[in-house]
């Protein structure tokens, strides 16, 4: 899985390699093993020895694709999805895709949170079009093209399907 550390360019890949005991586990950070110990952990937080060096986080928000914690001290957002924004937009026509296509379709299905055009507005490809909350986590979607909104299919509150067409852009 990948992790993304707020104001840090670099992402971070990390796994669990194998279960050593029933609190015990092998992991890989970057390419490199690593041995933790899970000493306690609960709905606020967790204690751990990894490579016999103890760690305390405090979770502070864990309500978006972001994570805020605080690590031995240190506030740190972790981004736990930092691809999804592009795939999602990849997924809605925004990459490769001719101009020709109007519409700009979900390819997950969520809540509508927000809208962030109106019926007539110009807009230009990747401006944020509508914001969409799918297992607890708000994902823009981002228009595919330059042009005007000529129909939106949403309303805040609603729910969407996979495929379902957001808006009709020319």
């Amino acid at each position: 899985m990948e992790f993304k550390l707020e104001d840090i360019e670099e992402t971070f890949n990390g796994e669990v390699i194998s279960k050593i005991s029933n609190n015990e586990y092998l992991i890989k950070i970057q390419d490199k093993e690593h041995h933790i110990q899970i000493l306690d952990i609960n709905s606020h937080g967790m204690e751990f020895v990894l490579d016999n060096h103890y760690h305390n986080v405090n979770y502070i928000e864990n309500q978006t694709g972001e994570m805020k914690i605080v690590l031995d001290g240190v506030p740190l957002t972790i981004n736990k999805n930092s691809k999804f924004d592009k795939i999602v937009y990849k997924s809605s026509g925004g990459a490769d895709v001719g101009s020709a296509q109007k519409t700009l379709k979900s390819q997950i299905p969520g809540k509508v949170v927000s809208i962030e055009v109106k019926v007539g507005d110009k807009i230009k490809k990747d401006d944020v079009v509508c914001v969409l909350e799918s297992m607890k986590m708000q994902v823009s979607v981002k228009s595919h093209k330059d042009g005007e909104v000529k129909t939106l299919k949403i309303k805040e509150g609603n729910s969407v399907n996979k495929n379902d067409i957001i808006a009709e852009i020319e």
